[in-house]
């Protein structure tokens, strides 16, 4: 009976955890579970995806024969919300430009459960890659005025609109209401006036996060943060039972060091056949051209 009401009480417990919040697994690398709602009358495919704390490729992805605006009262909507934890240090903020999410790992308090937190994103759009590496969070600002770069202000005036030479605080701002500058000249973790390009790649190479969650991490994110931006389109996990799982974002052939990570994965696959899994290759293989976003179990 004891055993029992324990049970109970931890589920409660991780019941009351916000959206996208997680006890870090002790066993295996991956959160979270894949789940389905029912829209109502007035939502669209991104209301529902911002309420779930999943970004707009993501939901897109999900339900690929689901209407983004006029999903239907009732129509069935699969949220996304597995996550396997990128192969990167746990520690401060990393951040997948391949998959649009930001991990954070807060430090724990004595006696707290370490845990993660994961948020979708928007990244920088062709011709302005949000850059990769190892950097650090520096000043927060609440209520910041942006500055538009001189790349932009040239191509504003050559349309004949040139933009101020400043944007105070406000709805207009397009850094929102929170930002949490980078020891990247120029890059900024930062709120939105427009949350439904979330899950996009569409910034100019700055990280934009929905407004509320900009904010729930604002003040929990300390300076000199470590903060690693990697680009992992395919990611190995395994369950809490050892069970591998395989996800893709982007063909191999269109991956940077694609082979060597594929080598890597094959490598540790072919030590779970050693532990006596057998490891679908022919579904590893499938799910690498799909590159869809899915997470597949590979036994």
């Amino acid at each position: 009976m004891a055993s029992w009401c324990f049970a109970l009480a931890a589920q409660a417990e991780e019941s009351e955890w916000p959206k996208g919040h997680y006890p870090l697994p002790e066993v295996g690398n991956m959160v979270g579970e894949t789940y389905r709602v029912n829209a109502e009358y007035e939502d669209t495919l991104i209301d529902i995806a911002r309420d779930h704390n999943v970004g707009y490729e993501e939901i897109i992805r999900a339900n690929p024969e689901v209407s983004i605006w006029v999903p239907g009262e009732d129509t069935e909507v699969v949220i996304p919300g597995r996550h396997i934890l990128p192969d990167a240090e746990r520690k401060g903020i990393v951040i997948n430009l391949a998959e649009l999410r930001l991990y954070y790992y807060p430090e724990p308090a004595e006696g707290e459960t370490a845990r993660v937190e994961t948020y979708p994103i928007g990244v920088g759009r062709d011709g302005y890659n949000t850059p990769l590496g190892m950097t650090e969070t520096t000043m927060r600002l609440k209520d910041p005025a942006w500055y538009p770069p001189e790349s932009m202000r040239e191509e504003a005036a050559a349309q004949g609109e040139p933009p101020p030479s400043v944007v105070p605080p406000g709805p207009d701002n397009p850094l929102g209401e929170y930002a949490i500058l980078l020891d990247i000249p120029g890059y900024l973790i930062h709120g939105t006036n427009q949350p439904d390009g979330i899950g996009m790649r569409a910034s100019r190479g700055c990280i934009r996060m929905f407004p509320e969650d900009i904010e729930s991490i604002f003040g929990r994110v300390p300076e000199g943060t470590p903060v690693n931006i990697i680009d992992a389109p395919i990611k190995l996990g395994f369950d809490n039972q050892g069970v591998p799982h395989l996800q893709a974002f982007a063909a191999l052939g269109e991956q940077e060091n694609g082979m060597n990570t594929l080598l890597g994965m094959l490598s540790a696959l072919n030590q779970q056949q050693a532990n006596e899994q057998v490891v679908d290759f022919e579904r590893f293989s499938q799910t690498l051209e799909r590159s869809n976003g899915d997470i597949v179990p590979l036994i």
